[in-house]
């Protein structure tokens, strides 16, 4: 029997590190699947519907919660985001982790869902506030008003991090990125996320019998 793939939960602040972490997660592991979110922001430069999100009107987006094809969603610096039920679920049945790059709203309401007792959630701290304002500015992707609404939500969003299964602090990305790696292959390890074991332990109890049964023989 294989297991039940992960639900691996990713949160941060905006500029603490969470997106860039969770390429370098699935460069390390190509069977780890990214949750593609639902937005109803605009594309920014170089991204694709259907690879870095499925980018919806707020009309579409409202119709696909009301069928209840969302997993979670939530409302952020004025823009709906939400994670499609579906392919989610398809994944993890088949035992292929998913990766969830979302805010405490979204991992709160994933935490609560049928995925549960799959979900590993990881909440990702700057090394500081001045750090933090430094890593958006270098990002050259918000106006200065954005970047001033980042930095106010982010405490907000700081505060949750005692939610979370695990809590890491992004000094260095390198440093933080085996740190996930650990956390990754200690929670595949767990004797309940491991169902063969069974079996696994009964065949090595059966060689015990067939040792005892040889030497009596």
């Amino acid at each position: 029997m294989q297991r039940r793939g992960l639900a691996i939960i990713l949160s941060s602040p905006s500029g603490a590190g969470k997106s860039t972490l969770a390429r370098r997660l699935m460069a390390w592991d190509e069977t780890l699947k990214f949750s593609v979110s639902a937005t109803t922001r605009a594309p920014r430069r170089g991204e694709s519907d259907g690879v870095e999100y499925y980018f919806r009107t707020r009309a579409q987006f409202h119709a696909m919660v009301e069928a209840g094809e969302m997993l979670e969603h939530a409302e952020v610096f004025g823009n709906l985001y939400g994670t499609p039920k579906g392919p989610v679920e398809e994944a993890m049945a088949a035992g292929r982790d998913t990766l969830f790059d979302i805010d405490w709203q979204g991992g709160a309401q994933i935490r609560r869902s049928s995925l549960a007792r799959d979900v590993v959630s990881i909440f990702i701290l700057p090394p500081s506030i001045a750090e933090l304002e430094v890593r958006l500015r270098q990002r050259a992707q918000d106006t200065d008003e954005v970047i001033a609404g980042r930095m106010a939500k982010s405490r907000d969003e700081i505060s949750h991090w005692a939610e979370y299964d695990y809590v890491l602090v992004n000094r260095d990305l390198d440093e933080t990125e085996s740190q996930l790696r650990t956390v990754l292959q200690a929670e595949r390890s767990r004797a309940d996320r491991q169902p063969w074991l069974n079996g696994f332990v009964r065949g090595l109890n059966a060689e015990y019998e067939a040792g005892r049964k040889g030497e009596t023989a």
